[in-house]
């Protein structure tokens, strides 16, 4: 970049995203992936005990009931339910559904999105709510 480029443009400061509400509430969508990392790393440290054996399964059960994970579980699921609201509410406008030359409202769209996370849901509750340990 030449000098005459570089003088145009004014350097932003590390808090410029602070100043609108708009970028508070996309850098805490972003932000949302650090809980959802660390949930993986649990499950991925779950399969991992399950293949060296019962002795560092019932660790890995006994790590993932301290307080702390429970808690920081349920940060990852509120991250995660706040990263698909945000995205069930913008996808209508990224990508508009239309049968024919009829356009399904947004509010349609985002509660065929939800329908289908409690279907989900649904379905993981009947399929392992009825095992027995």
């Amino acid at each position: 970049m030449d000098k005459s480029t570089s003088q145009r443009f004014v350097p932003l400061k590390r808090n410029w995203w602070l100043k609108l509400r708009f970028f508070k509430l996309y850098m805490l969508r972003e932000a949302t992936v650090l809980p959802l990392v660390f949930f993986l790393l649990c499950l991925l440290a779950g399969m991992v005990a399950l293949l060296q054996g019962p002795e560092s399964w019932q660790r890995w059960i006994a790590f993932m009931g301290s307080p702390i994970v429970l808690l920081l579980n349920l940060l990852a699921l509120a991250a995660s339910l706040f990263h698909a609201a945000t995205f069930f509410v913008l996808f209508p406008r990224v990508m508009p559904l239309r049968i024919g030359h009829y356009q399904l409202p947004d509010k349609a769209i985002v509660a065929g999105q939800w329908a289908g996370v409690l279907a989900v849901l649904l379905l993981f509750i009947w399929l392992f709510g009825r095992t027995s340990v």
